[in-house]
């Protein structure tokens, strides 16, 4: 019978030359007079023992095992299991809770307003508001217009964050401006509609509708048109009577330019000096009866009522009768030079 270490050598003189398979080194066991402990590797062939009881340098290769995944959590390494938690959908909303500019239905039956005293009073840094220099820091040809438009596109994002982003026009005619240095129509300048206020109320489904005494809009609002918060604009504040219903346009009632003249138009909305001689053509956002004022009167027509007494900057909010030539600002009969708001887009 071999001894130990003879029965040792034996076995692994077989297993180097492919034995069975069923043939494994054995394991000493623990000498009870011995510190150390027999070093014995059953992967890697460079591991195993030497004839002379010395262990060769190991192979740097370590067999990997795959470990089960469960196929749901399935993520990079070292990342967290809040990394497999499903995650939200995108919504269109932003984290701040108002809609962004991409949710477009979120952002529509906004198209109409008034611009109401309180914004063109902030805008302009005047208590006086505009008069009828409506530029707004726009410079060269049609600067009036332009600047209008960019006056209700910042009272509109205002009002309903995001609609800034939609098409906004003032209702204004011009002497210029137009194909082939023509006029400028009001009505040719705001898309086809229908147009709706700040709460969704129509004000018109297209310019037929709006080329009226009265525009034909919701009841509601028909006879005391809206400003950029869906309040009617007479009396916005609660305070009383407020006789503010005196709205630039240079229009007349089919929404074209009134008149050749730039003193309908104050110079094509580019000039707020008080001057007698200018005579800036107004609507009537809320119908007056008895009319008053130049130009052939009529006080329920919401385009094209009268003129006013000029273009300088100043407010009138008390009833006193029509304009006043004495005082030729675009609000001397009633009113503090509003423009209506119209954007292409519902």
């Amino acid at each position: 019978m071999l001894d130990r270490h003879g029965s040792l050598h034996a076995v692994v003189l077989c297993w180097l030359l492919g034995c069975s398979s069923d043939v494994t080194p054995p394991v000493e066991p623990e000498s009870p007079d011995s510190d150390e402990e027999a070093e014995v590797e059953v992967r890697g062939d460079a591991s195993r023992p030497r004839s002379d009881g010395s262990t060769p340098a190991r192979d740097a290769r370590v067999d990997v095992q795959p470990v089960p995944v469960d196929a749901g959590t399935v993520r990079d390494a070292g990342s967290s299991a809040l990394d497999a938690a499903p995650q939200p959908a995108d919504t269109g909303v932003a984290d701040s809770g108002k809609p962004s500019q991409g949710d477009a239905g979120a952002l529509a039956r906004f198209s109409f307003f008034v611009a109401s005293f309180k914004a063109m009073k902030q805008l302009s840094g005047s208590q006086n508001g505009f008069g009828g220099d409506l530029r707004h820091g726009e410079t060269g040809d049609g600067a009036g217009l332009r600047g209008a438009d960019k006056i209700c596109t910042e009272i509109a994002e205002q009002s309903m964050p995001g609609s800034g982003a939609k098409t906004w026009r003032a209702f204004l005619s011009a002497t210029k401006g137009g194909a082939s240095g023509g006029a400028v129509n009001a009505i040719e300048r705001i898309g086809d509609g229908p147009w709706y206020d700040r709460r969704a109320r129509l004000v018109g489904n297209n310019k037929a509708d709006l080329t009226q005494t009265r525009p034909n809009a919701d009841a509601m609002i028909k006879n005391d048109l809206p400003n950029e918060d869906g309040v009617p604009n007479h009396n916005p504040d609660g305070t009383g009577n407020v006789d503010n219903h005196h709205v630039l346009t240079g229009s007349a009632p089919d929404g074209k330019l009134y008149a050749s003249d730039v003193k309908a138009t104050c110079n094509d909305w580019t000039k707020s000096q008080p001057d007698q001689a200018d005579a800036p053509r107004v609507g009537l956002s809320w119908p007056r009866g008895g009319g008053g004022g130049g130009g052939g009167a009529n006080g329920s027509q919401w385009i094209s009522a009268m003129d006013e007494s000029g273009c300088g900057a100043g407010a009138s909010l008390v009833e006193a009768g029509g304009p006043v030539a004495s005082n030729p600002t675009v609000g001397s009969g009633g009113g503090y030079g509003a423009i209506y708001c119209f954007a292409l887009t519902p």
